[in-house]
Formats: structure tokens, sequence, C-alpha cells
């Protein structure tokens, strides 16, 4: 059973994208930069959509374009989150399994991330995720003991910090993009922010 490795990065967009759109479902995409061996560190991510999420056309655009950039920047998609409108509803819903299906045909080892909205609170002393590995062409929950977030209470203090500032509205998902196609749905802003405030805090993403 593989580890899986979330960086503080990864989380803290994760985390502002479902708290900016709180009685939305929102998606996005896992990426790492390591290589394909060992544990399954994902690194960035990239927040997708916060409205319609079932919508083909728009999923496939983001998708392709998704591809085109990690292939630019030495980055894979190794995964797929989502947080469902409903705050008492983490179950991963038909969009989230077939996204997660499809993306799992590309990497063997790739994982299903639901964001548990009952502890999407910045004070809540656990990471509020739930994760799912495909196994035996089924997802199942993945063992907790094998899910990684390095330094927690320092990421959980940079996101709660990022929430009540301005800089929360830095973040940009393809959904926003898509509105107004000057956002930047890589995030080099908030990701430069983040770098900036994690760095002092434990040293590394």
């Amino acid at each position: 059973m593989s580890e899986v490795e979330l960086s503080c990065l990864a989380y803290v967009k994760m985390f502002l994208h479902a708290s900016l759109f709180p009685h939305c479902s929102v998606n996005g995409l896992l990426l790492s930069s390591s290589s394909s061996e060992g544990p399954v560190c994902v690194t960035d991510c990239v927040p997708l959509l916060h409205s319609h999420l079932s919508l083909a056309l728009t999923t496939q655009l983001a998708l392709t374009q998704v591809d085109v950039w990690c292939a630019q920047t030495q980055q894979r998609i190794v995964g797929y989150y989502q947080a469902n409108a409903s705050l008492s509803d983490s179950s991963p819903s038909p969009c989230a399994l077939k996204i997660a299906d499809k993306i799992a045909e590309q990497y063997s080892n790739a994982v299903l991330l639901m964001i548990d909205g009952r502890k999407m609170s910045p004070d809540y002393r656990v990471p509020p995720i739930v994760m799912y590995e495909h196994k035996d062409s089924r997802w199942t929950l993945k063992d907790k003991h094998t899910i990684m977030l390095h330094q927690w209470e320092e990421t959980r203090l940079i996101a709660s910090q990022l929430l009540n500032s301005l800089d929360r509205t830095l973040l940009v998902d393809f959904d926003s993009h898509l509105d107004d196609i000057r956002k930047d749905w890589t995030n080099q802003k908030l990701n430069a922010k983040i770098m900036e405030l994690a760095s002092p805090a434990n040293g590394s993403m």
C-alpha cells in the first residue's frame, strides 16, 4: 500500500477553493513533480470548477490544458479532489469517480481525495480529508496511516491566515479563468504567497 504525501501548497489551495465557494461543489486535479517511483507526492493542485461539475466539455477542456501545462513544467496528474456542496456528504459522486477513473487509466497509483466539509473550520485540528485509492478496479478508503501531511500545524495556520486576508482572492479556478481569460488558473501569484509564508515556518513546501 503506497504512501501519499500532501504538500502545504496543495492543501492550502484546496482549502481556499472549498472555502471561497462554500455553497457549491468544487473540484480540482492533484499534481506531482516527483518521479513515479516510491510514495505519491502531491506537490501542487489545480482548482478546476465551482459550478456544474458534471459538464463534460468544460472538464475535458480543463484536463487537456492541464495536461499540456504539466508536460511543459515536468509535472503529472496523480489524482483528483472534490468537496461536495452538502457539508454532511464527503462521499465521491459519480462525477468524481468518472474523472478519477480517467486519471487512474494513466497513473496506476492515482488517488481520489474528498474534502470533509464538517471539518473545514481553520480551528479543526485534523486535516479535513478523506482519501481513496484505486484497487481491483474500485475506489476504496485508504489507510489513514499511509497519508502524510508534513508540518500540519504550520499548514493549518497558513490556510487560516490566507482565508482571513485579501490574499484569498488570489485563488483562480478554471471556471473563473473561462469567465475572464486574463486570470491565471496556474495560480503563480498565490503559489508565491504560500511559499513565502511556508518558508520561515518549516523551511520547505
